[in-house]
């Protein structure tokens, strides 16, 4: 299995990885390490190391050149500004102890006239200094990151690689995506594994040239792609023009080489059949909670949301649980905050992110700071258990084009906490909570009818809370079953890899699955 992540916040490729080592096959989960070091540690049955990756290749050439018609004092990039930096915070440091000792030695009587003249003299110097290096750090900066991509060149330079190259434009455009090849190619080559399994569109092409070379020595290979968002409707992380028109080319080059495409809803899967032209139906794995993932006895014990938040069982809660982004909405929740008095908001989240900051200073600014709690991420099969001692999951998202059709993961979350649901008018989610009755719908960035909803909701919370015991639907929102799913793919490919081999039995049967194959044990 490869993600282009750290694993950790990652609970879909750590569910997967679980449920198949549970089904019988050897897993080795590939992910990227945060540092210059390997990692490794077990994930249930499953092997997880996350690889060095270093990335020369993500920056453009141009920030490796000085820009010296357009930022001409800016420092050259190679590391001396962050050292002038360092050294004039060093020789400010040393000021300050400086003048510590002539602060004593007057009041002791041996004051020293012409040390405090050299001493302010230094000062003013080091004040020269310090503003000297943030002007040229400044121009440095604006050198490597200030360029937007959108001008007429980049346009120009674009459209000549994709009528060029076509979609192997990407390697002009976007060369960074080598970097994950040359960090994650020679380890899955080593592995020699009998079947990829490929999170998202980087991955996809490391897992399809590692096919490709297993294939050239002949040794078979299948490739699953596990699709988690349609990537035209991604939103790039800036203003990047080429980004999109290289991974969307990236994409395209590989996704013939998959032997079967997984995603997250049947939306996104009409869209990439449409996109690519695929001769199959995507199979379709939600992103449901996996409480049999919870380990037992002490370790499995459980955060209490409100005992965090330190608010009582009285006070009206409401939470939100996942990535904090603008396009998230929560700027709405804390924006309704002084429309409902008394009730309280939880963010669980990254806390360190500086969106997360921003929306702090600003519950601040408007006087609501005490009735925010923005609260660390727990483990994966802690959050529902966890959520559960809230009143209301809110949804508050922005309309974009994979908000709209897909239920996303704290949907299945909320619903298993049987938590009443805020969510915002975004299709699919909308829908589904029209459908159900299982909370109520807002239109999104609308702040007043954020207030009506969550007032609705507060008001009646046992009767929407009734919605969750409709036979089945709870069952359907569950890992168990959409491991199934996720290992029925996984044996169907490898059913005809697998005759003429030993094999052991013990797996289970899933609907539409080769009938009772046995997984091989030693499959990886």
């Amino acid at each position: 299995m490869l993600v282009d992540n750290g694993v950790n916040g990652d609970s879909r490729v750590q569910k997967q990885a679980r449920s198949a080592a549970d089904a019988g096959w050897e897993v080795v989960l590939l992910g990227r390490s945060p540092s210059t070091a390997s990692q490794s540690w077990q994930l249930g049955g499953a092997q997880v190391r996350l690889l060095p990756m270093p990335e020369p290749l993500f920056r453009k050439r141009h920030q490796y050149r000085r820009a010296w018609l357009r930022w001409p004092l800016g420092y050259p990039p190679n590391g001396i500004a962050e050292y002038r930096a360092q050294q004039v915070a060093a020789w400010r440091a040393d000021l300050r102890f400086r003048g510590a000792q002539l602060a004593l030695a007057a009041r002791a009587g041996r004051r020293d006239r012409t040390a405090e003249l050299w001493h302010r003299a230094r000062l003013v110097l080091a004040d020269l200094a310090d503003r000297w290096v943030w002007v040229r750090t400044k121009m440095h900066n604006r050198g490597l990151y200030a360029r937007r991509y959108r001008n007429p060149w980049d346009r120009a330079y674009t459209l000549f690689w994709q009528l060029t190259l076509g979609d192997g434009a990407w390697r002009r455009l976007e060369p960074g995506l080598w970097d994950y090849e040359l960090a994650y190619g020679p380890v899955v080559d080593e592995l020699a594994p009998d079947l990829i399994h490929a999170n998202d569109f980087r991955m996809l092409g490391v897992g399809a040239r590692a096919k490709i070379r297993a294939q050239a020595a002949g040794r078979p290979v299948t490739l699953v792609w596990d699709a988690h968002e349609f990537l035209p409707g991604i939103r790039p992380w800036q203003p990047n023009i080429r980004w999109l028109p290289a991974m969307r080319a990236h994409e395209r080059e590989y996704a013939p080489h998959a032997d079967a495409v997984v995603t997250v809803s049947d939306a996104l899967g009409d869209l990439l059949r449409a996109e690519h032209q695929l001769t199959e139906q995507p199979a379709v794995v939600l992103n449901a909670p996996a409480a049999e993932h919870a380990p037992s006895g002490a370790d499995g014990s459980v955060p209490d949301l409100r005992q965090r938040c330190g608010i009582g069982l009285d006070v009206p809660l409401v939470v939100y649980s996942g990535s904090a982004a603008e396009p998230r909405g929560l700027r709405t929740m804390v924006d309704a905050l002084p429309e409902l008095p008394g009730v309280h908001t939880a963010l669980v989240v990254n806390p360190d992110l500086p969106y997360v900051r921003k929306i702090v200073a600003h519950a601040q600014r408007i006087g609501v700071a005490d009735r925010l709690h923005v609260l660390p991420y727990v483990a994966h099969w802690q959050v529902v258990p966890f959520l559960s001692g809230a009143d209301v999951g809110a949804i508050p998202i922005h309309h974009w084009p994979n908000h709209e059709i897909a239920l996303i993961t704290k949907f299945f979350e909320y619903a298993h906490a049987r938590l009443p649901l805020v969510v915002s008018d975004v299709k699919t989610m909308a829908e589904t909570v029209r459908s159900t009755g299982q909370g109520e719908v807002f239109r999104a960035k609308d702040v007043a009818d954020y207030v009506r909803a969550v007032r609705a909701v507060l008001a009646d919370r046992e009767r929407y809370r009734a919605a969750y015991d409709r036979p089945g639907l709870l069952e359907g929102w569950t890992w168990a079953a959409q491991a199934e799913i996720l290992t029925g793919v996984y044996r169907r490919l490898l059913a005809g890899a697998g005759e003429g081999t030993e094999i052991s039995g013990g797996a289970s049967t899933v609907p539409g699955s080769p009938a009772e194959l046995p997984v091989p044990a030693a499959q990886r």
